[in-house]
């Protein structure tokens, strides 16, 4: 058995750790300490709490958990840090030694508030619209007159509509249960709660209209409905493609290996020649040809304000490929081919 011993003090170790009983002593007697991280309130700058001695290669998910025994109440989930209060929050995967600070990291703690899962978050988003859409569809009590209770529509359009908004969202949650990896393991519950109030509110405005007793066919008819419904179908086919190839992208380069999706033998995806985001490309046109099908108001509204929120996802995680990846294709555009 392998010995060792150190010149400063007395101690004996077996081989397996003779190396860092050595390093232990050294640092200790050369005055040589560990990092130590200072845990302030990024509103208050009061200090929460004083980690000693951690580990230079802690992760900033490690320093949560430590800051999680002080705070039981505050789970991993639940906390946002940064360097600086203004700045850019740390990924759980940064290693302390890589980042920019001394022997004592001063590190400035946001409470993000209570925390859902997503599996739970698209539940809420997308059942709601799912069951509010079919109760307009089959005209429940208190919704309409009285006499329209439980009545069906003379227009083979309004059942088309109610098809495709419930084949879209029963596709958005198999998606989100079977599809979907996503990098953050919870949204905030305010969160949940806004985006909710916008899918359900929608839902039912929408709904209220195309399924009102008073509704008429659009303008051109059955042209009209037929190829609104093609391209409707369509935009989902590719949207699926889209987010299984997404999903299969990180599955092949694993949660910490950073590449940017490229086009695959499905001709769905060959959209990633022209535009880094397609799966909003192909959403802003599934609800577009929705609007043109159903041609109602409230629809057109919802996939304007919708086109405005996908722009803006759209054009970050294009500056995000941009910025990280120096052979990414010129050519592309955020969300819409050659123009933006």
């Amino acid at each position: 058995m392998c010995q060792s011993s150190c010149r400063y003090c007395v101690m004996s170790r077996s081989c397996t750790c003779c190396l860092l009983a050595t390093v232990y002593c050294l640092m200790s007697h050369t005055g040589f300490s560990l990092p130590q991280v200072e845990v302030l309130d990024g509103r208050t700058r009061q200090q929460l709490c004083f980690l000693d001695k951690v580990e230079p290669h802690a992760t900033i998910g490690e320093i949560k958990s430590l800051f999680h025994k002080s705070y039981q109440q505050l789970y991993p989930a639940r906390q946002d840090l940064k360097l600086d209060p203004k700045g850019k929050s740390l990924r759980d995967d940064d290693v302390l030694q890589n980042l920019p600070v001394g022997t004592t990291a001063t590190i400035y703690f946001k409470d993000l508030g209570p925390q859902v899962g997503w599996t739970m978050v698209f539940l809420a988003e997308y059942l709601g619209p799912l069951f509010i859409y079919l109760l307009f569809y089959f005209r429940a009590p208190y919704i309409y007159s009285h006499q329209d209770v439980f009545t069906s529509s003379p227009y083979s359009v309004v059942t088309l509509a109610c098809a495709c908004h419930t084949c879209h969202y029963i596709k958005r949650l198999i998606e989100a249960i079977f599809v979907h990896r996503f990098s953050h393991g919870t949204m905030p519950l305010r969160t949940i709660v806004r985006n909710c109030v916008y899918y359900w509110a929608f839902s039912a405005w929408l709904a209220f209209y195309i399924n009102h007793p008073l509704y008429t066919p659009p303008s051109y008819g059955d042209m009209q409905v037929n190829y609104a419904l093609a391209i409707f179908v369509l935009c989902e086919l590719g949207n699926f493609s889209i987010h299984v190839a997404l999903n299969n992208l990180k599955a092949e380069g694993g949660p910490k290996c950073r590449r940017f999706p490229h086009p695959t033998k499905n001709p769905f995806t060959w959209l990633f020649f022209f535009v880094s985001c397609p799966n909003y490309t192909y959403e802003v046109g599934a609800w577009a040809s929705f609007s043109v099908m159903t041609q109602c108001l409230p629809v057109a509204l919802f996939t304007f304000l919708a086109f405005i929120q996908m722009t803006i996802w759209a054009k970050g995680k294009h500056k995000t490929y941009s910025r990280e990846f120096k052979d990414y294709p010129q050519l592309r555009m955020p969300i819409i081919p050659l123009l933006l």
